[in-house]
């Protein structure tokens, strides 16, 4: 009986494991997603608007999930401290939850926010299509990662299940 409970809380464990990951790969891709739109709306907003970057962050954080939310915030509030856009852009892309590659983009861009209005638009979009890739490479492998990472949690703890019977 105690082993058949120490089996059934190996595989309670690998259930548990596998579904967080797949949650977390869930979450970058939305934070991805999430992030080319915001990224879309800024330059469209820049390019008729000419919006002032702290407010415009701030309007375009609103409709967002909570990680791009938070990232737009901090942006705009130590834009608002008169903090430099790079380094405040910088720190900010740091907490996103993407993998080192897309933060990096992400965190580029910081430089790239600064001059006139067209190197603006230009660097905006360059990412964007950086981004718009590897979201579309994450999605295609999305579904074999899922199976594959299952198939190791159900394997090791078949593993420890046999060790422990």
């Amino acid at each position: 009986m105690l082993k058949l409970l120490g089996a059934v809380c190996i595989f309670g464990a690998a259930g548990w494991a596998w579904r967080r990951g797949t949650a977390e790969r869930k979450r970058e891709l939305d934070t991805l997603a999430d992030l080319m739109a915001l990224l879309g709306r800024m330059d469209s907003e820049i390019r008729l608007r000419r919006t002032s970057l702290p407010r415009l962050l701030a309007d375009l954080g609103r409709g967002r999930g909570p990680e791009v939310r938070r990232f737009c915030l901090s942006v705009a509030a130590a834009l608002t401290r008169d903090a430099p856009l790079g380094e405040s852009w910088r720190s900010a892309a740091a907490d996103l939850p993407l993998g080192a590659e897309e933060r990096a983009a992400v965190a580029a861009l910081g430089d790239l926010l600064q001059g006139d209005e067209a190197g603006i638009c230009k660097g905006i979009q360059l990412i964007s299509k950086l981004l718009e890739k590897r979201l579309a490479a994450a999605r295609d492998r999305r579904q074999e990662t899922e199976k594959r990472s299952g198939a190791l949690w159900l394997s090791g703890a078949a593993l420890l299940v046999i060790l422990l019977i």
